[in-house]
């Protein structure tokens, strides 16, 4: 019984969250648009080689990356070239990471992916510092092959640990326009996390008061950054097909805007 009333209290949380509004406004703080010729390494850096599906061919090779025409064009690409990297694949990914951290507001991305079989772009954040999943992690959006949905989730150590899947729900996937330009964001709130995808909201993780001893909501404990990479293979996505080869994310712009009380 008591385990049926802490399920319904959650989901009356979230249906009471999906039915409000925050009493705010947005004002946009900061807004990167890739005008230059090259990337602003004052806020972005290229995210390192790693041992993970998502980063286990990210590179600082410059055939993964490019600007032009106000977009930021990350790729990924066969490995012909690197002769001294034994990797087959080569990708491109930046972050902001010890260098631009966002809090509660919101984070908008505007982007066009490209599709193959294998291709899993990314647009994310991580917490400054904290080890992953004690510190959280939301992922803006991240599309699979050739799909014509994008996946919007949240992980933690009360999600990935405890199991707690479903108390609330952490995750969802919505409709996109396939291969044209969307906007993903995502609203840092204290008591929620909301997720839209061209303006339309499309999932909220909300806070849940009687699990705060479980570190349900960790979101605004402390500063987040982002990190946007054409990532490729692993084991949600499945095998890269090489002749496929390369594929690419266009991103136009990135935008924070802080909350206003009204």
């Amino acid at each position: 019984m008591k385990k049926f009333i802490s399920k319904t209290v959650g989901l009356l949380l979230i249906i009471i969250t999906l039915c409000s509004c925050h009493s705010s406004e947005r004002v946009l703080s900061w807004k990167e648009n890739f005008n230059g010729k090259e990337l602003n390494n004052k806020i972005w850096s290229k995210i390192p080689r790693g041992k993970s599906d998502w980063n286990k061919y990210m590179t600082s090779f410059d055939s993964c990356y490019d600007i032009r025409h106000g977009k930021l064009i990350l790729k990924g690409i066969r490995n012909y070239s690197q002769t001294n990297d034994t990797a087959h694949y080569l990708t491109g990914g930046v972050f902001t990471k010890n260098k631009k951290t966002f809090g509660v507001g919101r984070i908008e991305v505007r982007a066009k992916l490209g599709s193959s079989t294998g291709a899993w772009p990314a647009i994310w954040m991580l917490p400054e510092n904290a080890k992953w999943p004690i510190g959280g992690e939301i992922d803006i959006m991240e599309r699979l092959n050739y799909d014509k949905i994008a996946y919007q989730t949240v992980h933690s150590y009360y999600i990935e640990v405890l199991k707690n899947y479903d108390n609330p729900k952490h995750g969802s996937k919505s409709s996109i326009k396939p291969n044209k330009y969307n906007v993903y964001a995502v609203e840092i709130h204290p008591d929620s996390l909301v997720f839209f995808i061209n303006d339309k909201r499309t999932f909220v993780y909300p806070r849940i008061p009687e699990a705060e001893a479980k570190k349900q909501f960790v979101f605004t404990d402390q500063p987040f950054y982002i990190l946007i990479d054409m990532q490729l293979g692993g084991s949600w996505v499945g095998k890269v097909n090489p002749e496929e080869l390369p594929v690419q994310m266009q991103i136009d712009w990135v935008k924070y805007y802080s909350f206003k009380k009204r």
